[in-house]
């Protein structure tokens, strides 16, 4: 019940921010990098990051990291494409991972405790699914079992892993991770960031 992978989630266009929200500064990195760096720091082995829109801008950024990068070519079809090219990469080139984290990379407050304690409540309860809580909210990031990769890896358009969420409702464990409320979708969010 140990070995537990991460995808970050990155591939997006930004549209509200009108520019590349994975290359915005927070605390003296991009975005993209804070992401890698916490999971990186974090008991999750392998990290995986999924880029799609402006990859040529982003992949420069983390290409020095131990970390599995991934281009999503049908970024633009939603988030269910990213998880897909995630999950596939699992499958095949690490068979024996018990579970998975999905995380997205425009959550700064996030750090390695959130992702260790998914994985810990993980290996206590063996609930299928450990789902962050915030703002009545049931997100990611969140941790999936073995058992739903083939789900995972047929969701389809921009839901993301909700629709899974909601099929399994009754049985997944929530952990109040307040911090997942702070994600960076306008150039208000970045401000009220910068001024946290």
């Amino acid at each position: 019940m140990g070995n537990v992978g991460l995808i970050i989630l990155a591939a997006g266009k930004s549209n509200r921010m009108g520019k590349p929200k994975q290359l915005l500064t927070y605390q003296g990195s991009s975005l993209i990098s804070h992401a890698v760096k916490t999971g990186l720091n974090s008991i999750c082995k392998p990290v995986i990051v999924v880029l799609g829109a402006y990859v040529e801008h982003i992949k420069p950024q983390i290409n020095k990291f131990p970390v599995q990068i991934i281009e999503n070519p049908y970024w633009k079809t939603g988030m269910s494409s990213s998880i897909h090219a995630g999950i596939t990469v699992i499958k095949t080139s690490h068979p024996n991972l018990d579970a998975v984290i999905i995380a997205l990379a425009d959550q700064p407050l996030i750090n390695q405790t959130v992702f260790n304690q998914l994985v810990q409540s993980y290996q206590e309860t063996q609930n299928i699914i450990i789902a962050s809580a915030y703002d009545d909210i049931i997100g990611v990031p969140a941790l999936f079992d073995r058992s739903l990769f083939t789900e995972l890896n047929n969701l389809e358009g921009d839901k993301g892993a909700k629709t899974l969420m909601r099929k399994y409702q009754d049985e997944i464990l929530t952990i109040n991770i307040p911090q997942a409320a702070i994600d960076i979708d306008t150039p208000d969010d970045y401000e009220k960031l910068l001024a946290f």
